[in-house]
């Protein structure tokens, strides 16, 4: 037994957790405050009005835009997990967090990135159906918990310091003073093991898919079928790239992986906007008869 491990009666319990931040930043502070900011008001805007418009236009109430306006939603909340807090302290507020945000953020978190990570493989079914079986395809397609409890159920008696802008299970655990390896086991399950399993079934779907297209005989017919596709690809390449990264690398590096939670957490959620409405000639021209409309009613 540990002296760690005696010391447990003892221990005095932590109630709140100072973030780092991002390491080697200090004195950028203001500067990462409007890189930041602007990123997640165009994230929270462009994914608003992606989701606005899907909802206004019956020509998109299909479930390929439904699966879209959903990633919008997701695209939103999921970087108000950690962006408010994180800003709030660029600004010169307190980098402290409480004991119940840090569990609340690990909670959000895992649940918003789970959820998102399944509705992209259902995404890339949906592709798969639409192009490999497209006269059965209204037919086929038709209208974390564990994780935080195991995590913060563990004694925390100091110290108390988050290596990372926000609460995460790979920066959070390592300060419990008791035996984690129960819920290190778990997290692997959970995360490794599911996003591989999802990652798998979208490269299936993928492999099936570009198969399909090579036997269309038409250069225009092909053309139009990988440019349906590029956008969810590209979108699924910036989600399950830092996640991988991060989650499946056997060393850690705080420099590093701050750097890929920011890439994961602020960035991609507002390139998404760009991808689908720049790429998406629907999606383009309901909006541009929204953003019409709107300034002829204002102008009214």
């Amino acid at each position: 037994m540990t002296a760690r491990s005696v010391n447990m009666r003892n221990y005095t319990s932590v109630t709140e957790f100072i973030l780092l931040g991002i390491p080697n930043t200090e004195g950028l502070e203001k500067m990462l405050f409007v890189f930041f900011l602007a990123f997640y008001l165009f994230t929270l805007l462009g994914n608003l009005l992606i989701f606005l418009t899907i909802l206004a236009s019956s020509n998109l109430h299909t479930p390929m835009y439904c699966f879209l306006g959903n990633l919008s939603v997701f695209d939103i909340f999921f970087p108000s997990v950690s962006s408010p807090k994180m800003m709030l302290y660029l600004m010169g507020q307190s980098r402290t967090i409480s004991y119940q945000g840090c569990a609340c953020q690990v909670f959000f978190y895992h649940v918003l990135g789970g959820t998102e990570c399944f509705l992209y493989t259902v995404m890339a079914y949906d592709r798969f159906v639409a192009i490999c079986h497209p006269l059965r395809y209204n037919v086929i397609v038709n209208h974390r918990v564990i994780l935080t409890f195991l995590t913060f159920t563990l004694p925390y008696c100091g110290p108390n310091e988050v290596d990372n802008f926000f609460c995460d299970i790979p920066v959070v655990l390592p300060l419990a003073c008791a035996d984690t390896s129960l819920a290190q086991t778990v997290t692997f399950t959970n995360v490794d093991v599911v996003t591989l399993a999802c990652f798998f079934l979208i490269l299936t779907s993928y492999s099936l898919i570009s198969f399909s297209i090579l036997k269309i005989s038409s250069s225009e017919g092909r053309r139009r079928a990988f440019s349906t596709c590029g956008a969810h690809l590209l979108s699924i390449l910036l989600f399950y790239g830092p996640v991988m990264l991060i989650y499946l690398r056997p060393a850690s590096s705080p420099w590093l992986d701050s750097v890929i939670q920011v890439l994961n957490n602020i960035v991609t959620p507002s390139r998404n906007p760009l991808i689908y409405t720049l790429r998406n000639k629907d999606v383009k021209l309901v909006l541009r008869k929204v953003l019409t409309q709107m300034v002829y009613t204002s102008g009214v």
